[in-house]
């Protein structure tokens, strides 16, 4: 729900023509989460935070503009923080977000645990 508000307020303002969230964009941003979330991020709004941190970085560098607007992907009032996390997070994943978009196969193989963890959840949620 979260990156789906975000797309569609950009949609809405017009930052971009059609949607951003697709199979291969939510690809990238699971690559970024996965690595980035863990047990230090222990409330929900921390949680939105990193995420959407995680998205815009991933419209930055896999979107159609050469900037997008702050707003929508801020949840707390610190903006020093939203930078902070994002130069952390380039720093930490620069050379895998090169990698995904330069080899198939490891983009194959992130968007395949992505496909299990939705199954994994389909089967906990009938159990």
């Amino acid at each position: 729900m979260w990156l789906r508000t975000v797309d569609r307020s950009l949609l809405i303002q017009g930052w971009q023509d059609v949607p951003f969230i697709n199979p291969a964009n939510v690809v990238f941003v699971y690559m970024l989460v996965r690595e980035l979330v863990d047990e230090r991020v222990a409330t929900e709004p921390e949680l939105q935070a990193v995420v959407l941190t995680c998205l815009y970085l991933a419209y930055s560098y896999m979107g159609n503009e050469i900037s997008y607007p702050l707003k929508p992907f801020l949840v707390e009032d610190s903006r020093d923080a939203f930078w902070d996390r994002c130069l952390g997070i380039v720093h930490t994943m620069s050379a895998k977000m090169l990698r995904i978009n330069a080899e198939p196969a490891y983009f194959t193989e992130i968007f395949t645990e992505l496909k299990a963890c939705g199954t994994l959840s389909m089967v906990l949620q009938t159990a």
